[in-house]
């Protein structure tokens, strides 16, 4: 297994790679729930039952191949906002059935795997600056820390500051304060499994104090299939001409987020050379993208690389074998799905305006923390060269407010190439990084354009 997944090499060993699956998992196991419940919202026609089943098994396989083919410790589902736009858009917002949504998530893939085959995906990603790359897993690790915030219920939404303090008379957001004080205690302390710990502990304080339920049941074994497949049967209803902006949609984000995420874990994992190139880059690059049609074709929505896989990289993942136990974590979720859901479980508390909102106070702390250990990047910006600073501050700012990785990556691209050409510095951009910012400028014109043009 040394041999294999290169543990002396990585600085690693078997039982540090374990500890960093698990932890991994532990921090995004709330996709487990959070997509069924996007999906199976009412009118959709997706079976919530079926979506839980096909999230598992679909990130499951996912997981376990980049471990295996590709030997670098990002672990995959259903991703955020991508499920968004599969369940309000494709289906609630333009009347298709959930298995036409399914086949363009699946069209998507495919467009994107075509790109890593031909090597394009591979140059984009090496065409971007050292200095953007940095900025790209700062901004990152500054949108999981704000997640963390958000799901601690410690910021909450505000219609006149957009955000502000979150009520701590809350017992969920007491719990998630206590479980960010003692991750913070831990990690400080430097011990191994701090995170982990952490999770555990806070979970189990809430269950003390009756914030956390016991599980109702051990395990279940009523699996539901009905999702497999509906995507490819339906492959001949995506491809017409008024899709094309959706599927373009769902390109965009899934080509840019995984890229994001890619550089922001392989920082993490000491694992990009001098230039900041990831070795193995196309096969991790593949697998993402086969991942995606195989959620398209699972019906679980697209599949893509995780950036809460920095967690486990932050336990000292460094290798595969952290992604091969996520996704063996994720087939022993489907009959222990009780258990799983009194961690990763969302509990809602009342909000501003007297509306509620969610908040997972076991996860939530990991997630700051994370974001702690994945902003220390910043300081290789070379802060004192403003063609190369101001880009990366930009893409920092514009990351996590936008709450959308590929729109920061966008901010970044264009502000690089703008100040370059102000600067007379045509030739330090290179021309694939040109026409990438050419695109992310007319998708952020494009609703104006549509506006103007109806």
């Amino acid at each position: 297994m040394d041999g294999f997944f290169k543990f002396f090499e990585r600085g690693t060993n078997f039982r540090t790679e374990v500890i960093a699956g698990l932890t991994t998992f532990m921090t995004m196991a709330y996709i487990i729930f959070v997509n069924p419940a996007i999906l199976g919202t009412e009118g959709t026609g997706l079976p919530v039952s079926g979506v839980f089943f096909a999230t598992c098994v679909a990130a499951a396989a996912a997981s376990i191949a980049m471990g295996v083919f590709a030997n670098f410790p990002v672990a995959l589902a259903s991703g955020l906002g991508l499920n968004a736009i599969v369940a309000f858009t494709l289906i609630l917002g333009l009347g298709l059935t959930w298995q036409t949504a399914m086949a363009a998530v699946i069209v998507e893939g495919l467009l994107v795997t075509i790109m890593v085959l031909t090597n394009l995906r591979e140059a984009v990603l090496n065409a971007i600056p050292l200095s953007l790359k940095f900025a790209i897993a700062v901004g990152i690790g500054l949108f999981i820390a704000f997640v963390g915030l958000k799901n601690a219920g410690i910021v909450v939404p505000d219609p006149v500051t957009y955000v502000k303090l979150g009520d701590f008379t809350q017992g969920p957001v007491l719990l998630a304060a206590f479980g960010l004080a003692l991750t913070l205690a831990l990690v400080a302390r430097g011990i191994r499994g701090g995170l982990i710990i952490g999770i555990l502990l806070t979970g189990l304080a809430g269950i003390v104090f009756g914030l956390v339920p016991l599980p109702g049941s051990i395990a279940s074994f009523n699996f539901d299939t009905s999702t497999i497949g509906g995507g490819v049967l339906a492959l001949p209803d995506v491809l017409q001409l008024s899709l094309v902006p959706v599927i373009f949609a769902l390109f965009m984000t899934d080509f840019f987020d995984t890229m994001g995420t890619v550089i922001a874990v392989g920082q993490e994992a000491k694992l990009l050379d001098e230039e900041g190139r990831l070795p193995d880059t196309k096969r991790v690059l593949l697998v993402d993208s086969l991942a995606a049609v195989g959620g398209g074709a699972a019906g679980a929505s697209s599949v893509t690389s995780y950036i809460e896989s920095g967690s486990g990289v932050a336990e000292g993942g460094r290798t595969g074998l952290t992604s091969v136990v996520v996704g063996i974590l994720f087939l022993l979720a489907l009959p222990f799905s009780p258990i799983i859901e009194v961690i990763g479980r969302s509990i809602p508390i009342p909000g501003p305006e007297g509306q509620d909102i969610f908040v997972s106070p076991v996860t939530a702390p990991a997630l700051i923390v994370v974001g702690f250990l994945m902003m220390t990047a910043v300081r290789f910006i070379p802060w004192d060269r403003s063609d190369e600073a101001i880009p990366a501050f930009l893409t920092i700012l514009t990351l996590p407010l936008t709450f959308n990785i590929a729109y920061g990556i966008g901010f970044g691209f264009i502000s690089y190439v703008l100040i370059k050409l102000a600067r007379g510095r045509p030739g330090e951009v290179h021309p694939l990084l040109y026409g990438t910012a050419v695109l992310f400028a007319l998708a952020f014109v494009a609703p104006a354009l549509q506006g103007l043009l109806s």
